[in-house]
């Protein structure tokens, strides 16, 4: 019976990979609605609500339940589907169900992300007093302070916000129970699936240290922190999170990313991704994808000799801004002043000499910054 399934949205090709999308606590699946439409083009994307929430009955779960309860009723609702194997990226306690079904149920889960989660939520008691009053005096005391746990610098949602208030509080207290016994720490170095896990950085819930501790356990997991980013993520920051979820799904790509940090550095993509918009986010994407996920990682070339041939082509159509950032770029990937002296000088010959002006003028504040640091 279909009421005794997680009310769900699905999006995309019947026939692309599915995706499952879990929300947090308090929430619905519109968490994900400006991020599922873009995964919905290379993927099937399923989008369920938890019990009490959305349009999911309250009496899926009762008193006591746990993320087990709950990761059986997302495996149920695949199953309805006709979904087998899927990738999965939950957020909180949505993260939590995750982390569950690829430690209980690895043959199902393809790939995982987890984002503003935690393998442990602080505890028993403060959720355990949370489930209590919720129980006492319903949900309208919770309301006050969903702003500030939810995100950061005012920011709000009052889509979200009317979702919380109207969860069913019994739901929502067998919801915090479920996070009151939850602890997979001891469980997490037998994670096979990949793993990306996205921290927010002003996230007060889930802190970046929870998400960090999960990366050190879980084999060859990647780690991605988000600026001015809090627990609600998918919400606050979409632009990042997609480029994050798709280039992890994407397989080479997050080597693409990897890369992209290693020979441009943290600050600059961290400050490259803050700046996303809407109308940029594809371009980002397409960059870790396509320039960073197959060109720079061919092995046929060194990063040196990549980095000569960049230089070159950044002279020769006077691009002195990226210029400046593969002059960094270039000393990381072991080049010398007088290495890149001599790039500059010959590009004088084939480029032409104004051209080869401009770029040692801008080299050359490049590497004096360097030297001053």
């Amino acid at each position: 019976m279909t009421d005794r399934l997680l009310n769900h949205r699905a999006e995309g090709p019947a026939s692309a990979p599915p995706l499952l999308l879990g929300p947090s606590l308090g929430t619905s699946y519109a968490l994900w609605d400006k991020v599922a439409p873009e995964l919905s083009l290379t993927h099937r994307v399923i989008r369920w609500d938890l019990p009490g929430h959305g349009g999911s009955a309250a009496d899926l779960i009762g008193p006591g339940a746990t993320v087990g309860d709950l990761a059986d009723l997302v495996l149920a609702l695949a199953d309805s589907l006709g979904v087998e194997r899927f990738a999965y990226a939950g957020v909180s306690l949505g993260g939590a169900v995750g982390l569950h079904l690829a430690v209980h149920h690895p043959e199902r889960v393809t790939s995982l992300a987890v984002i503003c989660s935690s393998a442990h939520f602080n505890g028993s008691r403060p959720w355990e007093e949370r489930a209590e009053r919720v129980r006492r005096e319903g949900m309208e005391w919770l309301l006050e302070s969903a702003n500030s746990r939810w995100f950061a610098g005012g920011f709000s949602v009052p889509e979200l916000l009317r979702d919380h208030a109207e969860a069913a509080a019994e739901a929502y207290a067998a919801c915090c129970d479920a996070l009151a016994s939850f602890d997979l720490r001891d469980r997490l170095a037998g994670i096979l699936a990949p793993t990306l896990l996205i921290a927010g950085r002003e996230d007060p819930a889930t802190p970046p240290p929870h998400l960090r501790e999960i990366a050190d356990a879980v084999p060859r997991a990647t780690l991605v922190e988000l600026p001015g980013a809090s627990h609600l993520a998918p919400a606050q920051c979409p632009e990042a999170v997609l480029t994050a979820v798709r280039t992890h799904l994407d397989g080479g790509a997050g080597r693409g990313m990897e890369v992209r940090r290693e020979v441009l550095g943290d600050t600059h993509v961290d400050r490259a991704q803050a700046r996303q918009t809407p109308f940029t986010a594809r371009f980002q994407d397409f960059i870790s994808r396509y320039a960073w996920g197959e060109i720079w990682t061919d092995p046929t070339l060194s990063r040196r000799e990549r980095s000569l041939i960049t230089l070159t082509a950044l002279v020769a159509h006077g691009h002195y801004d990226e210029l400046a950032m593969h002059v960094r770029a270039a000393r990381r990937n072991g080049l010398t002043p007088e290495e890149i002296g001599a790039v500059l000088l010959q590009t004088a010959v084939y480029c032409g000499v104004p051209a080869a002006n401009s770029a040692f003028a801008t080299a050359q504040r490049v590497l004096a910054e360097e030297a001053e640091d």
